[in-house]
């Protein structure tokens, strides 16, 4: 007769009836929490010293009487309140007619760059989009005078802008007589349209990458469909193109626009210290008032004002942005956009 044992069921470990139950402790859950911010740690410390210390310092700098007497032992400049900003907006005064003709200046030469290099790098955008033998290196091509270093480019165009022996006037004048005689680049009036020329080159590359980038995301489908109903190529890119490019070109026109606005390597390398009055940026100017005269508590101020004022444009350029973008979310509700809907 055979008997079979019956089966032991596993220990089960029973706590003692006073024993409390304490969390599981996790020892990676809390090196995951931190090892972000222990990441992004040192760019915040570089952050901190480069760009919010100095900040600071320029706020402190333009309230006190900061002059070549001063600069061994900045901290013992007497307390001058509002004075330098007061000289910097006084329009009837050389300070600040100067700074207001800077000023001038700087808004025309930044709205025609931006607009410039907009129009260039969409233009070449949208004819990279088709596919044909060597749209891979024009590609490359493109990009050179973006990828190329500041200094490096605007020296070229230094030599190039010569007025003996300078490429432009070799083309304009010997080779194409357009022009009567032998033209000032770096000087006189002439030198902000050397200047914006300059500016666009250097900076259309990077609206035709910003540009190319956001096309990548528009469906080929809407194009064909609108081939299908009879759209000419100029009614694609203004009902399909465009508007799907409009939150791409929203934060690249604010882009090109503060970059810009603030441009300082450009006329410096172009012009040297000293800037024609016909491309005096604010950038320059500033510089100048404060380190050729040796008034820093002024160059300051102007500093504060400028920063001031970029602020403002900015704060208000996003607000309305924002507030056009609710408002043709409310017309469109759940279709895509207006424009592609009509398509």
């Amino acid at each position: 007769m055979t008997t079979t044992a019956p089966a032991r069921e596993p220990a089960v470990r029973k706590d003692p009836p006073g024993a409390a139950r304490g969390p599981r402790r996790r020892p990676g859950r809390l090196r995951r929490v931190t090892l972000p911010y222990l990441l992004l740690l040192p760019a915040l410390i570089l952050e901190l010293l480069v760009h919010l210390v100095p900040m600071v310092i320029g706020v402190v700098m333009s309230f006190k009487e900061l002059t070549q007497f001063y600069i061994r032992d900045w901290g013992t400049a007497p307390w001058s309140g509002l004075d330098n900003y007061k000289v910097s907006v006084d329009f009837d005064a050389p300070v600040g007619e100067a700074l207001l003709h800077s000023f001038l200046v700087t808004v025309v030469f930044t709205l025609l760059s931006v607009a410039l290099c907009w129009l260039i790098g969409t233009a070449a955008a949208l004819c990279m989009q088709d596919t044909f033998r060597g749209r891979g290196l024009l590609r490359a091509l493109f990009l050179v005078p973006y990828a190329l270093p500041v200094y490096a480019a605007v020296i070229t165009w230094v030599f190039m802008f010569q007025h003996d022996n300078g490429l432009v006037n070799h083309v304009l004048h010997d080779q194409l007589h357009l022009t009567e005689g032998r033209s000032f680049w770096l000087i006189g009036d002439n030198s902000f349209f050397a200047l914006l020329t300059v500016s666009v080159w250097k900076g259309w590359p990077f609206a035709f990458l910003i540009v190319m980038a956001g096309l990548q995301n528009i469906p080929k489908e809407l194009y064909e469909a609108a081939a299908l109903d009879g759209a000419g190529m100029w009614q694609r890119v203004r009902r399909i193109t465009l508007p799907s490019l409009r939150p791409v070109n929203q934060v690249l026109v604010l882009v090109l626009f503060l970059w810009t606005f603030n441009d300082f390597n450009t006329p410096f390398v172009l012009f040297g210290r000293g800037a024609p009055r016909a491309a005096d940026l604010i950038s320059v100017h500033i510089y100048e008032a404060s380190f050729v005269t040796w008034n820093f508590g002024t160059g300051s101020a102007m500093s504060v004002l400028l920063l001031l004022f970029l602020l403002v444009v900015t704060g208000v350029y996003l607000a309305l942005t924002s507030r056009e973008r609710t408002g043709r979310r409310a017309r469109t509700g759940p279709r895509r956009t207006e424009e592609t809907a009509d398509v």
